[in-house]
């Protein structure tokens, strides 16, 4: 898994819009004060010229390589972006995974995993991967198109699924992947201001990747390589 208690959330009727990815009393998403609002002074981003800046399949033309990858990555896998259209501004889900992980733990991630052989198609994958992460029903998800294959040093080719989440919805996380789920204005994160290049050696190689600090969380490597995608896509 790419990717964060309990039961989750079936596609039956609709249910009321509250998140519990702790146990705790839930928060109405994209409803309340702190993290969901703009930054002071952020202006709202233009969903329509997002809509128009992403693939309308998904496609394996023109890929972004991460420095040292091979372009012909051997393993299929999707992630879903979710934007939050809330009523107090646009955010976007984020994940970060539990500690006892043996593959990045600890770091900040979208739903996301393996492309199965019983997958139809990368955003199904994306889908059930969320599903099974957060308790996202694909029902409250739009997709809106897709962004370039990100092919990585690991080995994985990676679709990007772009959804429109409008609330009220209810998350829950499964615990054995995710340790919280949280929203970032999606302004902020498309902001290239806010878009960092770091650089640390690895197995005797010094690798290159992207990093987009948020208050507390440290968003790196795969997850900000993908948002400075959409950002570039977008022209910003």
């Amino acid at each position: 898994m790419f990717l964060s208690n309990g039961s989750r959330e079936e596609d039956g009727p609709p249910k009321k819009g509250w998140r519990d990815a702790s146990g705790s009393a839930g928060e109405k998403i994209g409803e309340r004060s702190g993290k969901t609002m703009l930054p002071d002074g952020a202006a709202e981003v233009n969903l329509d010229h997002l809509r128009a800046a992403l693939l309308r399949q998904p496609s394996g033309a023109g890929p972004i390589v991460e420095a040292g990858a091979e372009r012909d990555a051997p393993v299929a896998a999707a992630v879903l972006f979710p934007i939050v259209l809330g009523e107090r501004g646009t955010t976007v889900l984020l994940t970060r995974r539990t500690e006892h992980l043996r593959d990045h733990p600890g770091q900040i991630s979208f739903p996301g995993g393996h492309v199965e052989a019983s997958d139809p198609s990368p955003e199904y994958a994306a889908l059930r991967e969320a599903r099974e992460e957060i308790g996202l029903a694909s029902r409250h998800v739009e997709i809106a198109g897709f962004l370039p294959e990100y092919r990585t040093t690991t080995g994985y080719r990676i679709t990007p699924v772009v959804g429109f989440l409008t609330p009220p919805f209810a998350l829950r996380s499964d615990p054995s992947e995710v340790e919280e789920i949280f929203e970032v204005p999606l302004s902020f994160l498309l902001d290239p201001a806010n878009h960092q290049r770091h650089a640390r050696e690895y197995q005797g190689k010094v690798r290159h990747f992207f990093a987009v600090p948020y208050e507390r969380y440290f968003i790196w490597g795969v997850t900000a390589g993908i948002i400075v995608s959409l950002a570039r896509a977008m022209g910003v």
